[in-house]
């Protein structure tokens, strides 16, 4: 899907390029938040580790010209950053990777057969990436990991597949 590598980052969003887009307090009439991975190691690991929202937005097209916002305000060499925008219950609606002013859009899948597909690929990678972690290719590792993050993303949930690919279409 994508060809990109993300080279592991030491804190998830540089301070000095934060957007300001972010809101501080919970508004039922913005329903999307427009979010980060959680990239703190010991979070992870003790599964604590909850996306850093950075916007609310009222529709899902604000919340992608958010994400876009946030792409063109990173470094022209930074790293790409996976991002994700989740509704008020916290399903994902859509995911992708910002780099070079731009957002890649992960496309949903569309069944639930194609849902298992991705499901297997993504923990084929991660078994790869947990290989290449014993073998001390860490570069490797990371790499493999992040692919696996990427075909994850497609992961919307049901209620907003249908919807997320028509966006998509229409973003186009």
């Amino acid at each position: 899907m994508f060809d990109l590598s993300f080279p592991a980052l030491s804190t998830p969003f540089p301070a000095d390029v934060m957007p300001v887009v972010a809101h501080s307090t919970f508004d039922p009439a913005l329903p999307f938040s427009l979010t980060l991975p959680d990239c703190n190691p010991a979070a992870a690991m003790s599964g604590e580790a909850r996306p850093r929202i950075i916007g609310h937005f009222t529709a899902l097209a604000e919340a992608m010209r958010g994400a876009i916002k946030m792409a063109e305000e990173l470094a022209p060499d930074a790293a790409p950053r996976m991002l994700a925008i989740f509704d008020r219950d916290e399903r994902l609606v859509l995911a992708g990777a910002a780099a070079n002013g731009a957002v890649a859009w992960c496309a949903p899948v569309m069944t639930a057969t194609e849902a298992r597909v991705v499901v297997m690929e993504a923990s084929q990678l991660r078994a790869q990436a947990s290989r290449a972690a014993d073998w001390l290719e860490s570069d490797l590792a990371t790499r493999l990991r992040q692919r696996a993050d990427l075909v994850e993303a497609r992961l919307v949930d049901p209620l907003w597949r249908a919807f997320a690919a028509r966006t998509l279409q229409i973003a186009a």
